[in-house]
């Protein structure tokens, strides 16, 4: 049996904060209905890059039933409000106000049924300047500085991933296991709210209090901005290492039995982190002299053994193929409209449970199921 087995969670959703939010419950085994516009979620048009499907979509929404809505017709709006007197858990992610103007205000909600969980979830919060403007991923990241820190010092860069929709999402998600478990304890559901400009800020503390020094963290591309040796370092046969040392007795050993060279560790240029940052190219001058000489297999065996961090830039091709992936058996087959898809675990493990891997649903796959299960389309009552 998994945790959330027994708890519905019912999803206006779209895109990817929220869907990634009720994904994670419904992995959990929580039931999530999922309602889609006629025309269906728009993540389903990004690309289709999974054998026609969207990969955005894919990653998102296994384990959901589907059903389409249009909540501005009477009759479907009766229909929602049905499948809200079942829920556990309501998730919106709509533009701000409109959840409100089609009477799922989460006031109005939990007013009907004090024990409902309701998630908001915006680009800004329900409040303030920005409240209605229009939040997509890498706007956020602009906004909150990300991309200010992300990329090289010629260009700034946003994240290759959705960093501002993650954050909101697993914010989104956490909130929603916090609110279930307090309602165990009171008898109560909670109404919250999670932006993604909050979320994103929170991941921004430490630019922000590295701020504290009066200068703005530096775009360092693979590098760190505030620790050094770190990042990529070349090798003699042209590929690159890479590397971070976090402490000075790492230093000291990176020194004498990586670089064989002693008396860099007491150089005052390179004595402690805060100088070596400072002096972080000719950092890189003086390893990468001694790299010249080693293959870039050659040097990973040297950190290896003297336990220095280090890795392999890979493709994703070859993350997918990882033999760390492959030894703990973290792959898995979940189905599809397209069929059967590789997918991975989600990343908790629990000794002796085997994860839910249900289908990704086509658009509006479980309309006619879960209409049946309240009892046909309800008509709107008569004035």
């Amino acid at each position: 049996m998994l945790p959330l087995e027994g708890v519905t969670v019912v999803s206006l959703e779209q895109a990817v904060a929220a869907p990634f939010a009720t994904r994670q419950l419904a992995d959990l085994g929580a039931r999530v209905i999922k309602v889609e516009r006629p025309a269906g979620d728009f993540a389903r048009g990004y690309d289709t890059s999974v054998q026609g499907l969207s990969s955005h979509f894919v990653w998102l929404n296994r384990n959901k039933e589907s059903i389409v809505l249009d909540l501005k017709s009477a009759a479907d709006r009766v229909v929602m409000d049905q499948l809200l007197d079942r829920a556990d858990v309501f998730v919106q992610n709509l533009a701000p106000g409109a959840a409100g103007r089609l009477g799922l205000g989460a006031a109005e909600l939990r007013a009907k049924d004090p024990r409902l969980i309701v998630c908001d979830l915006s680009g800004y919060g329900s409040s303030g300047p920005y409240r209605d403007k229009k939040a997509y991923d890498l706007l956020i990241q602009c906004e909150t500085g990300l991309v200010s820190i992300t990329g090289s010092p010629e260009e700034p860069a946003k994240t290759g991933i959705s960093t501002a929709d993650i954050a909101g999402g697993m914010y989104a998600y956490t909130g929603v296991l916090t609110a279930l478990y307090e309602r165990e304890r009171t008898g109560r559901g909670t109404a919250f709210e999670v932006s993604l400009f909050d979320a994103l800020g929170e991941w921004m503390g430490f630019p922000y209090y590295y701020s504290y020094s009066g200068t703005e963290p530096p775009r360092a591309g693979a590098r760190h901005a505030a620790i050094a040796p770190y990042g990529p370092f070349a090798a003699g046969d042209g590929g690159q290492v890479f590397l971070g040392v976090q402490n000075e007795r790492e230093w000291v050993k990176f020194c004498e039995q990586v670089l064989d060279q002693p008396g860099l560790a007491g150089d005052p240029r390179f004595d402690a982190n805060p100088r070596r940052v400072a002096n972080v190219f000719e950092l890189k001058v003086a390893i990468e002299a001694v790299f010249a000489s080693m293959s870039s297999e050659q040097i990973e065996q040297r950190l290896e053994q003297v336990g220095i961090a280090n890795a392999r830039m890979r493709t994703v091709s070859e993350f997918a193929a990882h033999p760390q992936l492959a030894a703990r058996d973290r792959w898995r087959e979940v189905d599809s409209p397209a069929g059967p898809l590789r997918t991975l675990l989600p990343p908790v493990t629990v000794a002796g449970r085997e994860p839910r891997m249900d289908p990704i649903p086509e658009v509006g796959e479980h309309t006619q199921a879960i209409l049946a299960e309240l009892g046909g389309h309800a008509e709107p009552p008569c004035d």
